[in-house]
């Protein structure tokens, strides 16, 4: 089936990033001129996704308002005649359709993907994306998952290669090279030891998962800490004997989630941005000296 529909876990606190967050999301940050969930949107939507399903938390109100019409805001920039603006904003309003659920305890990623799915058909693939990653390629992360699944017809996983020394921060997966970019997973380890890695290539927070696996994941218990996870769900599938994919991204991938890849992402994404691009790379140059 075509893959229509996006969830976006964004009900996290974002405790790094305080005081910041401490009366806004940290999905809402700005990356240059534009919030970190807006790239993921515009990723979602440029993948051929058409309804995003967002599951949302307290104090995360200003998602919702982002995505919606402000028809105060419009009509002022009219009268002010700020057209280049106002198309701007249309268009965020207009990129796909939004739902917004709640969730109500933070019971973890796999309990997130659950309160999505009363807007899940019980029979369709559905993409999910996480609020703290920001992948820059011509051709959209999610489109590269997308084409990894029409081809092989089973979930996918999106992977990056670290420094083995690197590896107890991350899920880990284990499995066979296919071709340059796609791994046939059939180990997948939370935060393992060095020496326990099964390999050097992680996990990043994009997936595509089957009706399969969101069925496992409803009957998956939490582990001790309380919490579900889609870990479980995953390691459940591959104790049935079936298979994972992984897709290896072509892109630059900006972790968002914490205070270094968000700067990153600011100055790497600024001196793209077509308005101010040339002036920061001067800046930075001077910077230098």
């Amino acid at each position: 089936m075509k893959i229509r529909k996006a969830i976006i876990p964004v009900a996290g606190m974002g405790t790094r990033f305080l005081p910041a967050t401490k009366a806004q999301p940290k999905e809402m940050l700005t990356v240059v001129d534009k919030p970190v969930i807006q790239y993921i949107v515009e990723e979602a939507v440029a993948s051929g996704i058409e309804e995003i399903i967002f599951v949302t938390a307290i104090g995360k109100r200003a998602i919702e308002d982002h995505f919606d019409r402000n028809f105060e805001l419009e009509y002022r920039l009219e009268q002010k005649k700020k057209e280049k603006e106002l198309s701007e904003i249309k268009r965020v309003g207009k990129l796909a359709k939004f739902a917004f659920v709640r969730q109500n305890k933070p019971l973890g990623d796999g309990h997130a993907v659950l309160c999505a799915l009363p807007f899940v058909e019980k029979h369709e693939p559905v993409a999910i994306l996480f609020g703290d990653d920001i992948i820059d390629n011509k051709v959209p992360a999610l489109k590269q998952l997308m084409d990894v699944y029409d081809k092989y017809g089973d979930s996918v996983i999106a992977l990056e290669e670290v420094p083995k020394k690197n590896v107890s921060r991350y899920g880990v997966i284990g499995g066979k090279k296919i071709d340059a970019k796609t791994w046939e997973i059939n180990q997948f380890k939370e935060k393992p030891t060095v020496a326990e890695a099964p390999s050097n290539l992680i996990v990043i927070g994009q997936y595509i998962i089957t009706p399969e696996i969101m069925n496992l994941l409803a009957k998956t218990k939490p582990g001790k800490d309380g919490e579900l996870r889609l870990a479980d769900a995953f390691n459940a599938y591959l104790a049935t004997g079936r298979v994972l994919y992984g897709c290896k991204f072509e892109g630059k991938h900006y972790d968002c989630g914490n205070k270094l890849g968000f700067l990153k992402a600011q100055v790497e994404l600024g001196l793209k941005h077509p308005e101010i691009g040339k002036d920061l790379k001067k800046y930075l140059k001077n910077l230098e000296k």
